[in-house]
């Protein structure tokens, strides 16, 4: 009858333990770091990933733009100035919420809750300082600088709003007043009869986006 040899197992050295528990300690605290440093939430998620597609830029305040045809160059609007666009805006669906049906006019200054002043987002008035005339642009307004935790219309709260917008041209606030008056006095000349209009852009500004 035979018999088996039972061939005692090394006994494993110390040295070889201590290498690996510390790879199994390295494993579980890089996952851990990865776990804390991915988005928590799909805004966070959206932005972040889209920050990597080609040719998306993304500014100090996280506003995200992409430059779909460059502009003429030469200066961008400021403050002071009513800016004439055509523009789209959609949210991260696909969705389109509001668009432009001809050229029109929107002032460049961001409204301020505190001082009531009256603008658009601060996010859409970064984004028409960042451009040329005849520039078109794609923008990325994140909910910060946008209507933020507030829905406004068919906006839902939390929403990044995604505008592509064609600057056509700007003119300072004030030569549009000055316009207004010339025509409110033509007007007044001829009896109170209308005019032939005014050029486009030289309109009130709405509320804008």
């Amino acid at each position: 009858m035979s018999s088996i040899t039972a061939v005692p197992l090394q006994p494993v050295k110390r040295r070889v333990l201590v290498y690996l528990w510390a790879g199994i300690v390295a494993t579980v605290l890089g996952a851990v770091a990865l776990a804390l440093m991915a988005p928590t939430d799909p805004v966070t998620a959206f932005l972040a990933k889209n920050r990597r597609e080609p040719g998306v830029v993304q500014t100090p305040s996280g506003l995200q733009y992409k430059i779909l045809k460059p502009g003429k160059g030469g200066v961008s609007p400021t403050d002071q100035d009513v800016a004439l666009i055509n523009y789209e805006g959609k949210l991260t669906n696909g969705t389109t919420f509001d668009k432009s049906q001809q050229p029109t006019p929107m002032p460049v200054i961001a409204a301020d809750e505190k001082s009531g002043r009256q603008g658009i987002v601060p996010g859409f008035s970064e984004a028409l300082k960042l451009m040329t005339k005849g520039a078109k642009y794609r923008f990325w307004i994140k909910p910060s600088l946008g209507y933020g935790d507030k829905a406004a219309g068919p906006i839902p709260a939390h929403s990044v709003l995604v505008f592509d917008v064609e600057l056509m041209d700007f003119l300072p606030e004030s030569v549009i007043r000055q316009m207004q008056m010339q025509q409110q006095m033509m007007q007044q000349q001829q009896g109170g009869a209308p005019g032939g209009g005014m050029p486009p852009g030289a309109g009130g500004p709405p509320a804008g986006p």
